[in-house]
Parts: structure tokens; sequence; C-alpha cells
């Protein structure tokens, strides 16, 4: 076992964490299921949702057996929707082509939706006591500063470079307490700004440190313009407070999700209203509301909200329209109707009856 994994290893049983759900009743699912909530998103804001997400669907066949709009509903503000939809299909397939048993191959794990080299090791790692390397946002940081390897983490060459370092630290013994204690020291002193490099187990041995450079590595994605794409979300509302929401086909942005009808920022309320099988005299009132932006990965999206009242929600056929469904804002955290909403969505469903009392 090299120093540097002996050093960590010293450090985890004095300083790491023990004490996060997913480290209790550990098994395969447990540990999949963490790995994928904790892609790009913080441990503090996992731990509610996996605790919920556990509740619910507490092993890999009650997942599988689980509709995707309940899965979609628990998945709500964690963002990254595609990585709820891959938890899915994988749950079908584990239980339906694996015996509800997780594969215990790399290669195999990774033919599964939305497991990539780094998700498999951790699961074999952690739950299967096998070596395997992982290299997730806070292992490729600590690698990095330690190695001095310069450049985008993103880029084939880099990652090429970090994937070596992770291979050749990871001990063929407590490999799964090394994995827990590498993302640990990512999580907790070699933050992204303003690192702990006092209390650091390897930071007399870091190269970024010893060069004063930490804030050099890792290298960042060369930044570009986003383009500013923009809509109009038509927020539609009826006396008995129901409002309508339209699902968003399950290969695009926000796939499965439901959001006020989204059409191009052009259409305007009568134009909407006739595309859904109601005519101008359905329409009470209408209201533009200020334009704000919710930001991709990609690209911006100025939303113009158009909030509409109707006389009467029978005004349109939803029951012709699949996609279309009428909904209490305030039972949407309920069980009785457990559906995933977009960002937005959010937004605008908790300002609808205050925009309505203004108007």
């Amino acid at each position: 076992m090299d120093h540097f994994a002996q050093r960590l290893l010293a450090w985890h049983e004095q300083f790491g964490r023990k004490d996060l759900p997913w480290q209790r009743h550990i098994n395969p699912y447990r540990v999949w299921l963490s790995e994928v909530m904790l892609q790009q998103t913080q441990v503090a804001t996992v731990v509610d949702y996996f605790v919920r997400f556990t509740e619910r669907f507490p092993t890999v066949e009650d997942l599988a057996h689980g509709e995707l709009d309940e899965v979609l509903h628990l998945w709500t503000g964690l963002g990254y929707y595609a990585r709820a939809r891959n938890l899915h299909k994988t749950a079908i397939r584990v239980v339906t082509e694996h015996n509800g048993a997780f594969p215990d191959t790399q290669a195999a794990l990774e033919a599964l939706p939305g497991i990539g080299r780094s998700t498999a090791g951790a699961i074999r790692a952690i739950a299967m006591g096998e070596r395997a390397a992982i290299l997730d946002g806070n292992v490729k940081r600590v690698l990095a500063r330690y190695h001095a390897v310069a450049g985008y983490p993103g880029t084939t060459a880099v990652a090429k470079q970090l994937w070596a370092h992770a291979e050749a630290h990871t001990p063929a013994q407590r490999c799964e307490t090394y994995t827990q204690a590498i993302m640990d020291l990512g999580a907790t002193l070699c933050r992204r700004s303003k690192p702990d490099c006092a209390h650091c187990p390897v930071g007399d041995t870091c190269k970024a440190h010893i060069k004063g450079a930490t804030d050099q590595y890792p290298g960042r994605r060369a930044k570009k313009d986003k383009p500013v794409r923009s809509a109009r979300f038509f927020v539609v509302l009826v006396p008995n407070g129901a409002t309508l929401l339209e699902q968003k086909p399950q290969d695009g942005i926000w796939g499965g999700l439901w959001t006020p009808p989204e059409r191009d920022s052009a259409t305007e309320p009568v134009a909407f209203l006739a595309e859904i099988g109601a005519d101008r005299a359905a329409m009470e009132q209408a209201h533009f509301a200020p334009v704000f932006r919710h930001t991709f990965t990609h690209f911006h999206l100025d939303i113009e909200p158009v909030y509409i009242r109707l006389r009467n929600s029978h005004d349109i056929a939803t029951e012709r329209q699949q996609n279309l469904r009428w909904v209490f804002p305030s039972q949407l955290n309920s069980s009785n109707q457990p559906i995933g909403l977009s960002a937005p969505a959010v937004k605008l469903l908790a300002s609808l009856q205050p925009v309505f009392d203004e108007i």
C-alpha cells in the first residue's frame, strides 16, 4: 500500500464521515443511488432527498415497480433529471435481466443506463469490497492538486492522467474505506475554494500545495458565452383553483416532467387557447409578467409568464390530450399527485395565486 493511501486511511479513521444515510445498511442499491444523486450535487442537499427516496423505494425491486412520475416527483429540485430517468431504467433492467442483483463486473455495471466508470467502481469498491478505482468530482480535484495535473479534467488527455493516478493509489486491501476517504478528503478539506491544506493528511507531499498554486488545479473549462433562447409559459387558472400542466416529451429537456405549457415567445394567448381546444370567450383575463431567466448547462432560457384566468376548466378537454392535466398546486407535495416538476414550474406555481390577487 502506497504512502498516499496509508495516510488517507489513517486520516479517515479519525476524521472521516461515517454517519451519512447511505453509509448505513450498505448494499449495491444504496451505494448506486447515492452516487447518482451526488453527481453535481452537494452532500447537504442530497441527504434529505436520499432519505425520502429510500423510504418510498427501499429496494431496487420497489424502484423498478414504481411509476416514473413518482420517481421524478421525488427528484424535483435535484436537477439533471436524466439521472432520475436512468435510475428507473436501470432498476427495471437489474430486476428483469439480473434477477434483482446488481452485476459484479465493471463491464456489466457500465452497460446499465447512467452508470459510468466511476459509479461502477464505487459500487464494486464500497458495496462489494472489490478493488476498483473511482474518479468523481472530489477525487479529480484531490488528484489534480496532489500530482499537479494541469488542464481541465473534462478533456480526454487530462482524464486519462487522473485515471492512471486513481488506479495507482487504490489499494488492494480496505478499498471500500479508501474510496470513502478520498471522497471525504475532497469534500471536507480539499475544497474547490479555500482548501484547508494545513490539516490535509497528504499536504506535505501535494505538488500544488508545495508550489502555492492550489487555486490553479484542477484547470477550469474555457468559458463560452451561452446562447439565449426565449419562450412563453402559459399559467392557466380556473375558478376551483386548479391549474393546467403539460408533460414534456421523455427524450427532451425536462423529459417526462410537468410544467405550465411552453410555447414560442411570439405565441398569443388566444392562439394558445385555440391550440388546446378553448376559444377567446373562455378567457376571463390574461396578464403578461416580467421575464425571468433559467440557466441550463449549455444555454439560457428567458421565460415570459403569461397568466390566464379561464371561466371554466371544461373549456379545455384534457381527457382527449394525455399530456395535459389539471392539478391543484396546494396538493402537489402530497402523495395524491406524485409528478415531477421542472424548476420553472415550481417557481411559477408558487407565484400563481399572488399574481392573480394583484391583477
